[in-house]
């Protein structure tokens, strides 16, 4: 039987699929056997021990269940996962997480944090339908929106600052029921103790100091670092002398936005339907 050698420390994708070629031997199965204790086919296990195919989350929990390694493939695959991201989001994503204070800014579409599952998904399958991403990948950017929103539910919970851009509210996706769901969500998140909510209006005009999505987190030793990217390139910056500005630009989009309750009073306007 001809057998494919890869260099497990070629990339994630090779490591993950040596881990899992490694787990199934030391147990004496078979790929078919492997296949059917995941419920895949033979080939797809072969494709991803091989490194011809990406593994995916499923696939990494239940290798996880099958051999009993605790959370080993997933921790593996966030790696895959992470060597596919914009440059220095894995490392936002981190510090995300243990954030103290989180201030966004969203054009166009609401924020990760913000986003229900059936809002992300209606995002994630429109990409798919223009052939962009497969549907398991599709899959697995549902699965980091609801990895990054574990955040919010922590212990002491971060302070959230959040300003949508008007466009997030204008531009409506999926079904009514989909779209009156977010638009919910968006209500209740103000309502909580550790969160402002706010509107950028179209009528800030030149006033608006950012043109892009901009995130600003605030660590627990008090150090800032700023996350911004385009559609194909992402950039994180620690450096004080860069981030700064960052943060002074954002204190002026907020006091030219719309207060919290001017902005749920729009919210709710849009949520019965009234321009």
């Amino acid at each position: 039987m001809n057998r494919r050698e890869l260099d497990p420390d070629s990339s994630p994708q090779a490591a993950f699929g040596a881990r899992l070629r490694s787990a199934r031997e030391e147990r004496g199965w078979t790929q078919e056997k492997l296949a059917q204790e995941l419920g895949y086919s033979s080939s797809h296990i072969s494709s991803v021990e091989v490194g011809r195919k990406l593994p995916t989350l499923r696939l990494a929990l239940r290798a996880d269940v099958a051999f009993g390694t605790g959370d080993t493939f997933v921790r593996a695959w966030r790696k895959v996962r992470n060597a596919g991201l914009l440059e220095g989001f894995p490392q936002f994503l981190d510090h995300e997480a243990q954030a103290a204070e989180i201030r966004l800014y969203e054009v166009g579409v609401m924020p990760g944090l913000l986003q229900t599952p059936e809002y992300a998904m209606t995002l994630a399958r429109s990409v798919v339908k223009r052939g962009a991403i497969t549907t398991e990948q599709a899959e697995e950017r549902i699965a980091l929106v609801a990895e990054r929103q574990a955040t919010l539910a922590r212990t002491p919970p971060p302070l959230v600052f959040a300003t949508l851009d008007e466009s997030c509210l204008r531009r409506t996706v999926g079904e009514p029921a989909v779209w009156n769901a977010q638009l919910d969500r968006l209500l209740e998140f103000a309502e909580l103790p550790n969160t402002v909510l706010q509107v950028a209006p179209f009528t800030m005009g030149e006033h608006r100091p950012f043109t892009l999505p901009v995130s600003l987190l605030t660590l627990p030793d008090r150090s800032l670092v700023s996350y911004a990217e385009s559609s194909h390139r992402g950039h994180l910056e620690r450096e004080s002398l860069f981030v700064l500005p960052l943060l002074t630009a954002y204190h002026q989009l907020q006091t030219h936005a719309c207060s919290q309750a001017e902005s749920v009073a729009m919210i709710s306007k849009l949520r019965k339907g009234t321009p």
